[in-house]
């Protein structure tokens, strides 16, 4: 390693723990020529999960900032480059490498930052290269830029010209491509292939919507459905869009991450949604009561606490609902702990943190949990170890006056509840029509594991704690 390159040390996109590909820089706290030292935040990205901080692993002055805000960045590039020896007077660095390409490494050394080859991430070392590899991204829609040919007897591009200071990203190498643009041969499974081959479809004219660009059999069908449709809608003069009544954002982040893990789970778990109405006027007044308890000075107490304290004692009591469906090993892998997810909605989308082992928390614990995990959400700090590992979710459309709804499931959990409005309304209560307090229960659960038996008992084991919550007494 040269004495320039040791001075001039480049900070690269890490994984933050969860085997992210990529991420979109939100905001820089840094600017060329200000002072940074180790630990200090440098930068805000946004993951396919969540908004993360990251803190730069040396000293030094900023020299370059590679990318611009809003930009998607690969793990493992360069997006900053710190001096790290200011006062050694002006030294050229290392060429920058092309815009969103990482620049290339001396093969004898590595940077400290790295051990065997490994690249460095914010929870330790990933994988070493040989015991992984990633499918090359699919190429994006649409005319893409390329570089024209140079000309015969055109001077050739200098090799070590200094880049600019702040590049635009390119694009990601490319699989193989045919004349086209796509792929050489469509990813797709052979099940799907023969469904493509009896439905007529050209898999090359179909737009994968699976992980790492695989045609699903829904892509087949969706593209069997546009022919048809296009056969029988005669063609109509384009119409023009009257500007400024339209609005257009990319989908990214973490909306990009629902929205396809929503359409994986509808279309891959069998849903089940079962519903009851409740009269929970006893645990609105214990809500009351438990808010004057000196236990729980401080913390958060709402009728949520109360659901999610029923949804425990109702998973303990049927243990089997808390499982997951291996479709690789063609297992079911039942879980003797429970973290508990809360759809949270944000404003970059929905997110369902969850709280750890919620199974073993006192009530206490548990609202503090709650309380911490609203707050972290609302403030776009939900890390993604916090949204991964949940086994069931609850979401609260009760907030939104909604008296309920069909719930699609958290990938790769069994069941989710909705909580709706709770209303005063005419219930017969000791044989009298009197007002009393109702919600709504709503849930969905994963058929392939759970039998609706399984799942009527779970639910009817929710409304019975609710309807009188001195169970969570006499039933724990």
């Amino acid at each position: 390693m040269t004495a320039v390159e040791q001075r001039f040390r480049e900070f690269k996109m890490p994984d933050v723990g969860e085997g992210l590909t990529e991420a979109e820089i939100l905001k820089w706290f840094v600017a060329p020529g200000d002072t940074v030292t180790d630990g200090q935040v440098v930068c805000e990205v946004e993951t396919a999960k969540a908004a993360v901080e990251l803190p730069i692993p040396f000293d030094g002055v900023v020299h370059e900032v590679r990318f611009d805000e809003g930009t998607t960045v690969d793990v493992g590039t360069p997006i900053i480059s710190v001096d790290t020896d200011p006062g050694a007077g002006e030294a050229a660095p290392q060429a920058a490498p092309a815009a969103g390409k990482p620049a290339e490494e001396p093969a004898a050394e590595a940077e400290p930052a790295e051990k065997e080859g490994r690249q460095a991430n914010l929870v330790g070392y990933g994988a070493a290269p040989a015991s992984t590899k990633r499918r090359p991204r699919k190429p994006l829609p649409g005319p893409q830029r390329s570089e024209p040919a140079p000309s015969a007897g055109a001077p050739a591009p200098q090799e070590h010209a200094p880049a600019p200071a702040r590049p635009e990203a390119a694009p990601s190498p490319s699989p193989e491509l045919n004349g086209s643009g796509r792929p050489a041969r469509p990813l797709a499974k052979p099940p799907v292939r023969k469904l493509a081959k009896d439905l007529g479809i050209d898999l090359e004219a179909v737009t994968p919507s699976g992980p790492d660009g695989i045609i699903t059999r829904e892509d087949v069908h969706a593209a069997a459905e546009a022919v048809q449709t296009a056969r029988e809608t005669p063609v109509a003069a384009p119409s023009r869009a009257v500007e400024g009544r339209e609005r257009r954002v990319p989908v990214k982040g973490v909306r990009k991450a629902t929205a396809q893990a929503m359409v994986n789970s509808a279309f891959t778990a069998p849903h089940v949604t079962e519903f009851v109405t409740v009269d929970v006027t006893r645990t609105m007044k214990l809500v009351a009561d438990l808010k004057q308890d000196p236990a729980m000075a401080g913390l958060r107490v709402n009728p949520l606490l109360l659901v999610a304290k029923a949804l425990l004692v109702a998973i303990r009591r049927n243990p089997d609902v808390n499982a997951t469906w291996d479709e690789e090993n063609q297992e079911i892998v039942y879980k003797d702990y429970v973290n508990l997810g809360i759809a949270a909605a944000t404003p970059r989308g929905l997110i369902v943190p969850n709280i750890k082992d919620a199974h073993a928390k006192t009530l206490p614990e548990l609202a503090s949990a709650l309380g911490e995990l609203v707050t972290t959400a609302r403030e776009g700090k939900t890390t993604p170890a916090e949204m991964s590992g949940g086994t069931v979710t609850i979401t609260n459309v009760g907030v939104f006056g909604i008296d309920a709804g069909t719930p699609i499931l958290n990938p790769g959990e069994s069941a989710i509840l909705a909580f709706g409005a709770v209303k005063l309304q005419p219930w017969i209560h000791k044989g009298e029509v009197k007002p009393r307090q109702v919600t709504t229960l709503a849930l969905s659960f994963d058929h392939r594991l759970v039998d609706g038996e399984l799942g009527s008992k779970v639910l009817a084991d929710v409304a019975a704690v609710l309807e009188r919550p001195k169970r969570l007494i006499t039933w724990t």
